[in-house]
C-alpha cells in the first residue's frame, strides 16, 4: 500500500509538471507571435523594406510563418519532440548551437551567485537573529535595506565607474579578454563585478526573511520550555529553531530561482556579458521566435522543476506536510 501511495504521489507530481510545461509552451508561443513587430527584419535585415508582396509571402513561407498560429504550434511541438527547435532568425544557425555557446557563462554567473546568496543569507540571517536589537543588528538591517533598494543597473554603472574607469583594476564588460577564453584567472576577473551586483542586490532580501523566521521560532512556546530545562541559547537557536526554519528556507530557495535569474539577466545586459540573459533580450528585440521560445521554455522548466522539487523536499522534512499529503493520497486510493 505504501509503494502504491508513493507511486500515485510521484505520478501526480509528474502529471502536474508535464501539464505546466505544456501550458507554458502554448502561452509563450502565442504571445511571441501575436506581439507587434516584423520577424522578417530579424532574418533579412534592411532588405525587408524593399520586398514586394510576393517576395514577403515567399519569405514567410520559407520561415514557416505563413500558416495559422495553432498549426505552427503543432508543427513546433512535433519537431521539438525530435530535438529540432528550429533555426535562429538572427544568427542563421540552430538555436541549440547558439544557446550552447552562451549557457556556460550564465551557469557560472548565476550558479555561483545563487550559492553566494543563499549561503550568505543564511549566515547573515542567523548572525542578526543571534544579535537581535544590538547595534550590529541595527546597522546591518539599515545597510541591507538601503542596498536592496538600489536599482541593479544604477549600482552596476557606479561599480564600473569606480573599478573599471577610475581605478582600472577590473574589466567593465565581457566574459573574458580576446583570445583568453581558457584563462581561468581572466574569467574570474570578468566575473567579479557582475557577481558582486547579483549577490548584493539579493543577499539582504533573503537574509531578512531568515532573520524574521528565526525570531518567530525563538518566541515560540517550545523555546520557553527548552530554556526552563536549562538548554543554552546556542543549542536552542542552532539545534531547534534553525532546524524548524529549514523547510521554509528551502521554499525560499525555490522562489528565488526566477528572482535571481531575472537579476542575472539584467546584469548580463548592463555588463555586455555574453550569457542567456543578453541572448533573451536580443531574441525578444529582434522577434527571433525559435530562439525566444527555447530560452523561455528553459527558464520556465527550471522554475517549475525547482518549485516542485522544493515542495517534495519540504513534505519529507516537515512531518505535518507529509502527513497531510499521505492522508490525501489515501483518500484518493480509497475512492
Amino acid at each position: 500500500m505504501r509503494k502504491r501511495n508513493r507511486a500515485l504521489y510521484y505520478g501526480k507530481k509528474l502529471l502536474i509538471f508535464l501539464f505546466s510545461v505544456l501550458v507554458l509552451s502554448a502561452v509563450v508561443f502565442y504571445v511571441a507571435r501575436l506581439a507587434p513587430g516584423d520577424p522578417l527584419v530579424s532574418y533579412y535585415g534592411d532588405r525587408t523594406e524593399k520586398m514586394s508582396p510576393k517576395e514577403r509571402e515567399w519569405a514567410m513561407e520559407k520561415l514557416g510563418l505563413d500558416e495559422p498560429i495553432h498549426v505552427q504550434y503543432v508543427k513546433w511541438m512535433q519537431n521539438a519532440f525530435h530535438g529540432d527547435f528550429g533555426i535562429s532568425f538572427k544568427y542563421k544557425r540552430d538555436v541549440v548551437e547558439v544557446i550552447r555557446g552562451r549557457i556556460v557563462n550564465t551557469l557560472l554567473l548565476g550558479g555561483i551567485g545563487f550559492l553566494c546568496i543563499f549561503v550568505g543569507s543564511l549566515l547573515l540571517g542567523v548572525f542578526c537573529a543571534w544579535h537581535e536589537d544590538r547595534w550590529i543588528d541595527r546597522i546591518l538591517c539599515k545597510l541591507g535595506t538601503v542596498s536592496s533598494c538600489i536599482p541593479e543597473f544604477w549600482l552596476s554603472l557606479v561599480l564600473i565607474l569606480i573599478f573599471a574607469v577610475t581605478l582600472r583594476v577590473l574589466p567593465s564588460s565581457g566574459a573574458y579578454s580576446t583570445g583568453r577564453a581558457n584563462d581561468i584567472g581572466d574569467r574570474v576577473r570578468h566575473l567579479i563585478l557582475p557577481l558582486a551586483i547579483v549577490t548584493i542586490e539579493h543577499l539582504w532580501y533573503y537574509a531578512y526573511m531568515i532573520r524574521n523566521k528565526l525570531l518567530e521560532e525563538v518566541r515560540a512556546d517550545y523555546v520557553l520550555l527548552a530554556k526552563a530545562k536549562g538548554l543554552n541559547k546556542r543549542r536552542i537557536l542552532f539545534w531547534h529553531c534553525l532546524r524548524n526554519v529549514l523547510p521554509a528556507y528551502l521554499s525560499i530557495m525555490a522562489i528565488a530561482v526566477p528572482h535571481v535569474l531575472g537579476g542575472t539577466f539584467v546584469v548580463e545586459t548592463v555588463f555586455s556579458y555574453p550569457g542567456i540573459g543578453a541572448l533573451s533580450y536580443e531574441s525578444a528585440r529582434y522577434h527571433d521566435y525559435n530562439l525566444l521560445m527555447l530560452l523561455c521554455m528553459m527558464s520556465g522548466i527550471l522554475v517549475i522543476f525547482c518549485n516542485m522539487l522544493s515542495q517534495i523536499i519540504n513534505e519529507h522534512i516537515d512531518p505535518r506536510i507529509k502527513a497531510s499529503e499521505v492522508a490525501e493520497t489515501s483518500e484518493v486510493t480509497a475512492a
